[in-house]
């Protein structure tokens, strides 16, 4: 099993964060960003859109982080990070979509200017941040996690953007109950912080 990543990116700490709570022997693979090899043929081969992370396993190729974290937690057979229920799919992926959404365009697009230097609006994507961070802060008042009573994936997809949304100038310290939440998500044995290779898995430039 192989995870094409990039240790800045958000999107792809969430493939590498969750392939090593459940024990994953995953070798990390980092793709070099800055010289384009996202965008050369043999890349291009593994995700036409150009993207990381990518997960290489048993001969297929998946893309889309949140689709890496849905593979992941079935192929585990850890049936607690994603609920066969109906009502517990579906909360699960309410918080996916989420992910992809106010995340991606709020504390995601924040730092994106400060750290890769985007070009967008930072007044406009900040407010964004805070936006959906006053939604989040709600939501887990009286409780532990987003969509159970137990960790899933939907946590794991929000975690990296907002544990480092200070980076784009998002404060965190209005957000006690999103603060309390990122501390359980950093206490998950197997835990591995952003920006760093974590132990146990192997990283290939």
């Amino acid at each position: 099993m192989k995870i094409h990543h990039h240790p800045l990116s958000g999107h792809s700490h969430r493939a590498v964060l969750f392939a090593s709570l459940l024990g994953l022997n995953a070798e990390l693979v980092e793709v070099d960003l800055k010289s384009g090899a996202h965008k050369k043929p043999e890349f291009l081969a593994l995700n036409p859109f150009g993207q990381v992370p990518v997960l290489e396993d048993d001969g297929i190729a998946i893309a889309d982080s949140n689709a890496i974290l849905v593979y992941l937690a079935k192929k585990s057979g850890q049936r607690a990070w994603l609920p066969e229920d109906a009502r517990g799919a579906a909360a699960v992926q309410r918080w996916l979509s989420v992910a992809a959404g106010e995340i991606a365009y709020g504390p995601a697009a924040a730092r994106l200017i400060t750290v890769f230097g985007a070009g967008f609006n930072a007044e406009e994507v900040i407010g964004r941040a805070h936006a959906v961070l006053n939604k989040l802060e709600a939501h887990l008042a009286g409780r532990d996690w987003l969509a159970a009573d137990h960790p899933t994936i939907a946590d794991v997809a929000i975690y990296s953007y907002v544990a480092r949304a200070p980076e784009g100038n998002v404060d965190l310290s209005a957000y006690p109950a999103v603060k309390g939440f990122l501390g359980r998500v950093e206490a998950l044995p197997g835990f591995v912080p952003f920006v760093q290779t974590p132990a146990g898995l192997t990283a290939h430039a």
